[in-house]
């Protein structure tokens, strides 16, 4: 945090140096103007309640911290190491517990565009056999729960191939660098359609309609707030949860859930996010609603810079 104060105190007086706000024309370009060695942390929260009607059936939150540090840079990329730590739970389930913290001391190698925009992970198979190494470790401790190995099998396979990996375990990288890469006009709504991670099926994504404007320029504080919505096409979402339920139910040896159970599901997300203007993450927040089976499930993610 130190080194993001001393870099705001520095754009205030080369700010033509980093030009991403330019308030001729109330534009921002969102650009990782980085170094080899810079380094930023973040707190990460993830919330997901689930609501009945007005009732609150669960509240689940998990918290951990990750360290984001720039390794390498070429003139057209950037490798980016995420490394994730201190994971915890309000759960006092010591199977959730362990399940939380998979992911204990994993690093993961982002690569983006010059422009700081993600491309995909490049040790994605050090990060499938290194979660692969932590689910092996957890099932003596399982062994005697009847169809959990089943259940840490299916965990596994969201991360066999680099396709999965990209769609499920890296979410909070991918709300990082949404909106970066792009230039934006204060106040202008841009509507597009465009296709999603499906983390059921990771080589079918879904398509889903997007909504994206820049909300606020801040050129004292140089940063600015970008915020987005987006909807998953209904009927691709309800099909494709439909079979994996049957598939979740046939592997744990439980009754199928029907068509009409399932209902036609929905899934809305929105962004908010406080970008500086040097590409580093201030603040961001999403929030996911997923409605089924007449229940609603809300996931929220905040990761805010220490």
């Amino acid at each position: 945090m130190n080194k993001l104060i001393t870099v705001i105190i520095l754009s205030l007086f080369f700010s033509n140096l980093f030009g991403q706000i330019n308030m001729d024309d109330s534009t921002v370009q969102v650009i990782g103007y980085w170094s080899i060695g810079d380094k930023e942390s973040y707190n990460v929260s993830l919330q997901k309640f689930k609501l009945r009607e007005t009732d609150t059936v669960s509240n689940e939150l998990m918290t951990y911290e990750v360290d984001v540090t720039v390794i390498d840079s070429t003139t057209n990329s950037y490798s980016i190491e995420w490394f994730y730590h201190n994971y915890k739970t309000n759960s006092t389930n010591e199977l959730v517990k362990k399940i939380t913290s998979l992911a204990e001391d994993l690093k993961v190698i982002i690569e983006t565009d010059e422009y700081g925009a993600i491309k995909g992970v490049k040790n994605w198979e050090e990060v499938r056999d290194y979660l692969k190494k932590s689910i092996g470790q957890m099932e003596n401790d399982i062994k005697d729960i009847p169809n959990m190995d089943k259940l840490l099998k299916k965990i596994e396979g969201t991360f066999t191939s680099k396709a999965a990996i990209e769609s499920a375990s890296i979410q909070d990288a991918q709300q990082f660098y949404t909106f970066h890469g792009g230039r934006y006009l204060l106040n202008e709504v841009l509507e597009f359609s465009m296709q999603v991670p499906n983390i059921y099926s990771p080589s079918t994504p879904f398509d889903s309609k997007t909504t994206l404007y820049l909300d606020e320029l801040n050129p004292e504080e140089n940063n600015c707030i970008i915020r987005s919505s987006q909807e998953v096409d209904s009927d691709q979402l309800t099909n494709t949860t439909f079979e994996y339920l049957k598939k979740m139910a046939k592997t744990l040896k439980t009754k199928a859930p029907n068509k009409e159970e399932v209902g036609k599901l929905t899934n809305m997300t929105t962004i908010d996010s406080r970008i500086h203007g040097t590409g580093w993450l201030i603040y961001s927040i999403l929030s996911k609603t997923i409605s089924t089976m007449g229940a609603t499930n809300i996931e929220e993610r905040i990761i805010e810079i220490k």
